[in-house]
């Protein structure tokens, strides 16, 4: 009996095993049948359609989708033409760099010239090349190029202490994008009647200098300086907008040339949440902007000490050559005095988001490299004010390149009705006399309230009140205090009479109130900017310094303006 019932188990155990495999055999059928189906309907994606499904933030670092179309066939026919090339260039582009050489020439050196100049044997390489759409009187091309190359350059420099040195560059590589424009166009052949040459992105450049017979390094100082002269003048001369115009049918073509567009304003007005670059305290950080990277274009703020949440408030103003393509760069430093100082982060802007004849408020997020474009590592923001005025904007202000105009862009820009000078009669006649607006009133301060404070005392409540302090003129009016309470109410309002709106600042701390001393909750920083702009305006801001808590406040301007002989 036993045999027959194991008999019986053994055959459904059996069975069951031989069902079971079938069923799970079935399923993986049907899997890899659907698996098979997705990799085709993918196979037979094209970029648009993976660009709908996926936002492009959220692309893996190395997916790149390319534009540009190979160029073999140039690549081929520019190895043949390169001794042509390098006899016609070499000349043009001495000729070009020698007098920016010249003019970044380092105070330790007293003559900086090429003694030989030839671009070598080995021809660049085209990786890609594209058409730029919506040019109306031209065509724009655009070709990426990586040049590795073996060029014969010596430098005959001389130093003020009489001292002569050759000074070879070697070991040149190079890798960016070529821009040709063709323009104008014209019924002519060869149907264009201008080619400007540039290089519209310098993605890598690295060569390195040696003095013939001997060694550059016995000189402290030296390679750094010319180093950085021979970036200076890449940058003034071939870096876009720079760009070099050739003229292929005869005609005027000054309208081609480099030429400023518009003037950019900015409010440096604090940064928070740095990164502490210091061991011992905290770092000393200063910023610098600039639209160009060239030594006269780069502006440098003042240095705040010992602070991850500096307030600096300075303003600048930059010339804009190409307003579609320029960004403006914001690089914070840790100042470290008679050390290099290192960089805590950097930021850009593109100047086509900015709206002319507005002013923008932008927080940006500080990373690590502006070529690396996720960066998850706090590094802090940085606060700008950015008002982009172009050349001959029919707004009703003037010119600012004009020299009977001393007021700045934003000054301008709210005083659109005065044109900046007036007429002053005197024995020699009529004169320009310059007048700058001081934008001067008075600022009406509502503290309303406050909600979700933390909590810092020990029994977890706390006894708000708000220090209101104009930076500028270091004017201080405080609240009541409002025992007991994460969400307390003031509504009371405090008028300051502002001197220059312009160029000062609001800062709301908030504070607990304790018998024997105060601890510290958060702050709120602001321009008068808006306030200026738009007359009034009520709103809730977020605390800086603080776990939680937001300030809801009304502020009121009423101008005064007055105006001061410059």
């Amino acid at each position: 009996m036993g045999f027959f019932m194991g008999l019986i188990l053994g055959i459904a155990v059996g069975l069951a095993l031989i069902v079971g495999f079938v069923r799970c055999e079935n399923v993986r059928s049907k899997r890899r049948s659907a698996l098979a189906t997705t990799i085709a309907a993918f196979a037979r994606m094209t970029v648009e359609d993976s660009r709908k499904i996926l936002a492009p933030e959220y692309y893996p670092s190395w997916v790149v989708f390319s534009q540009r179309q190979k160029l073999t066939w140039l690549n081929l026919h520019l190895t043949k033409i390169w001794p042509y090339v390098n006899e016609a260039a070499s000349e043009l582009i001495k000729a070009s760099v020698e007098p920016v050489l010249e003019q970044y020439r380092p105070f330790i050196l007293s003559s900086l010239k090429f003694s030989k100049f030839t671009l070598g044997t080995v021809a660049p390489q085209f990786t890609g090349v594209s058409i730029i759409e919506n040019e109306e009187d031209g065509v724009t091309m655009e070709l990426e190029m990586n040049w590795d190359g073996n060029p014969n350059m010596v430098l005959d420099i001389k130093t003020r202490l009489g001292v002569g040195l050759p000074v070879q560059v070697k070991n040149i590589g190079f890798t960016g994008v070529f821009r040709l424009m063709f323009k104008p166009l014209v019924e002519e052949l060869p149907c264009f009647g201008a080619v400007c040459c540039s290089l519209r992105e310098k993605k890598n450049l690295d060569f390195t200098l040696k003095v013939v017979g001997g060694d550059i390094s016995t000189i402290p100082g030296l390679y750094d300086a010319i180093e950085g002269t021979i970036r200076d003048a890449i940058e003034d001369t071939l870096m876009w907008p720079a760009r070099k115009v050739i003229p292929i049918l005869p005609g005027d073509y000054s309208d081609l040339e480099l030429r400023p567009v518009g003037i950019l304003e900015v409010k440096l007005v604090q940064a928070k949440e740095l990164t502490n670059k210091d061991i011992i305290g905290k770092s000393d950080p200063y910023a610098e902007l600039y639209v160009r990277p060239l030594r006269d274009r780069i502006k440098t703020s003042k240095i705040i000490n010992n602070d991850l949440n500096p307030i600096w408030n300075e303003h600048y103003e930059f010339i804009v050559e190409d307003a579609s393509t320029q960004h403006l760069v914001v690089k914070v430093y840790d100042d470290e005095g008679v050390q290099t100082s290192e960089l805590i982060g950097c930021a850009q802007i593109r100047l086509s988001e900015l709206q002319p004849g507005k002013v923008k408020d932008v927080w940006l997020k500080l990373v690590k490299d502006l070529e690396v474009h996720r960066d998850n590592k706090n590094r802090g923001q940085v606060h700008l004010e950015l008002l982009y005025c172009p050349i001959g904007m029919a707004n009703g202000y003037s010119n600012p390149f004009a020299p009977d105009v001393s007021m700045t862009s934003l000054e301008r820009f709210l005083k659109s009705g005065v044109n900046g000078t007036e007429a002053i009669e005197n024995e020699r006649g009529v004169i320009q006399k310059k007048k700058e607006v001081i934008v001067r009133g008075v600022l009406s301060v509502t503290v309303i309230s406050a909600e979700e404070l933390p909590a810092v005392d020990l029994l977890g409540k706390a006894d708000p009140y708000v220090v209101i302090t104009l930076k500028k003129s270091e004017m201080r009016n405080k609240t009541r205090v409002v025992n007991e309470s994460m969400n307390p109410v003031w509504n009371q309002t405090f008028d300051f009479v502002v001197e220059d709106g312009l160029h000062d600042m609001l800062i709301l701390e908030v504070w607990d109130h304790d018998t024997f001393g105060k601890d510290y909750m958060g702050r709120c920083i602001l321009t008068l900017t808006r306030a200026i702009l738009e007359g009034e305006f009520k709103e809730c801001f977020q605390l800086d310094e603080a776990k939680s808590g937001k300030l809801n406040l009304h502020l009121k301007w009423m101008p005064q303006p007055v105006y001061r002989d410059s």
